[in-house]
């Protein structure tokens, strides 16, 4: 009987050491915090919506985070990243373009530098056009109603174009929309063969679709060849260093970005094309991963 109490104590003792262990388990399980949430800013250019979207598409079934996609404006997407409020965004054009917000904010995110080269801005027109040169338009203000047709107001191209106006001292008003209005607009045009001027960049699937031209630029306001960065929050590297060693390795040509536009512009929502285009580029994604 002696042994039997001994045994049961012993018994006892390791139960209540299994239920305290359990309890500080569970006790520190619920003061953990949740799976890290990405937060990752765009803007709603289909060049970024495109890029943005495979990167969140990898975050969340390559590493196992949740990803919240917020599209805002060139602005509140740069002061976004260096806030905190967005972890990353891949949609950082440089060296001109987007010059003024990281002036801005430089000393609060990391540039882990370009995810894609041989990026342009420009004037364009349909290739049937007989205009070559942004030094040209004034002769055809009638022609093209007056104006050219941007995409959002707070772009760092529409500041750029403002600046082509006044430096060509252009008798035109540079209309306000969004990418989306931007090509309707050229899509209606191109239908009708009239003539129009847009606010233009590469890579984007319209260069694809119709035949186009970027309007020469002698005095270089629109400025030359660009990149578009991945730009972060310091504290992604520590938050999620897989994440971040993600981000710097993500890198891809104009040509790979224009097959996820296309994906979109035939019908696919963005994160399907993502998907489909990871699905078939599996070598290439695995080089990105860390």
């Amino acid at each position: 009987m002696k042994i039997t109490k001994t045994l049961l104590t012993k018994s006892l003792s390791i139960a209540a050491a299994i239920v305290v262990a359990v309890g500080l388990l569970f006790s520190m399980n619920s003061c953990a915090p949740e799976t890290d949430e990405i937060n990752l800013g765009y803007v709603l250019w289909d060049s970024e919506i495109a890029s943005t979207h495979v990167v969140a598409a990898v975050i969340q079934d390559d590493l196992g985070y949740e990803v919240d996609l917020t599209s805002v404006d060139a602005g509140p997407m740069w002061m976004g990243v260096a806030r905190g409020d967005f972890d990353a965004m891949v949609a950082g054009w440089l060296p001109v373009t987007h010059e003024a917000y990281l002036e801005e904010t430089q000393d609060d995110v990391i540039n882990l530098g370009a995810n894609l080269e041989g990026a342009r801005l420009g004037l364009v027109v349909p290739e049937y056009v007989p205009v070559n040169s942004i030094e040209e338009l004034n002769d055809y203000v009638d022609e093209f109603d007056g104006e050219i047709i941007g995409i959002d107001p707070g772009a760092g191209l529409m500041a750029a174009t403002e600046r082509t106006i006044e430096e060509y001292d252009l008798d035109y008003n540079l209309v306000s929309g969004s990418d989306a209005a931007m090509t309707a607009a050229l899509e209606r045009a191109i239908d009708r063969e009239e003539w129009i001027i847009v606010t233009g960049w590469t890579p984007h699937w319209k260069f694809a679709a119709y035949d186009l031209k970027y309007l020469e630029d002698p005095r270089k306001t629109l400025g030359e060849a660009e990149h578009i960065a991945t730009i972060v929050h310091p504290d992604l590297l520590e938050k999620a260093p897989d994440v971040y060693n993600f981000l710097d390795n993500f890198y891809w040509t104009p040509e790979e970005m224009a097959e996820v536009m296309i994906y979109i512009e035939d019908g696919m929502e963005p994160m399907e094309a993502a998907r489909a285009w990871i699905a078939e580029n599996r070598d290439r994604v695995d080089q990105w991963l860390p």
